[in-house]
């Protein structure tokens, strides 16, 4: 039940080996103070304090990947054109914003879209009031859109002199 010995012993037909790792494992000198330091000391330092997140600078990785593809393919750093940033700016404006009626027809469309595919997989009854209530919602929105435009109609056509044509061809 005891440990190991340390050192092998020879079997008495052989001399014995010095050991020269037992003088190595004795240090000369031990230190005058203890190298580990009380938990106390640890936790009152700021060693168990979390650092602040410091958020840094954004960074436009699409202005840098073309300024870095300009410098491998002149050699140089060049500043950006203002001719391409106008270009880039009425690109922007090109692309109107779809009408609300369309966006509304559209997402009908693909509400119907979903209530068949849940019908083909058997889910159709669950699905379906929701769907049908998100439609109808929709189609509601839709017909206060088209009356707001038929009043602009009307309110345009009412600024137009309305008379006899034959005062036109006068």
């Amino acid at each position: 039940g005891d440990a190991l010995p340390l050192q092998r012993f020879p079997p008495s037909s052989q001399q014995p080996v010095p050991v020269p790792h037992a003088a190595a494992c004795q240090p000369g000198r031990l230190p005058a103070r203890p190298l580990l330091r009380p938990a106390k000391v640890c936790q009152a330092g700021d060693a168990y304090s979390r650092e602040k997140f410091k958020p840094q600078p954004t960074r436009d990785l699409e202005k840098e990947k073309r300024r870095l593809q300009k410098i491998l393919a002149l050699g140089k750093d060049e500043v950006e054109d203002k001719v391409e940033q106008v270009f880039v700016q009425k690109k922007e404006e090109e692309i109107a914003e779809p009408d609300r009626f369309e966006e509304l027809m559209n997402e009908i469309q693909e509400r119907r879209e979903f209530l068949a595919e849940m019908e083909a997989l058997g889910q159709g009854k669950k699905y379906q009031g929701i769907v049908l209530t998100e439609i109808s919602q929709k189609l509601h929105e839709m017909e206060i859109i088209d009356k707001k435009r038929s009043e602009e109609m009307r309110n345009m056509t009412k600024a137009f002199p309305v008379g006899n044509k034959s005062n036109l061809q006068d």
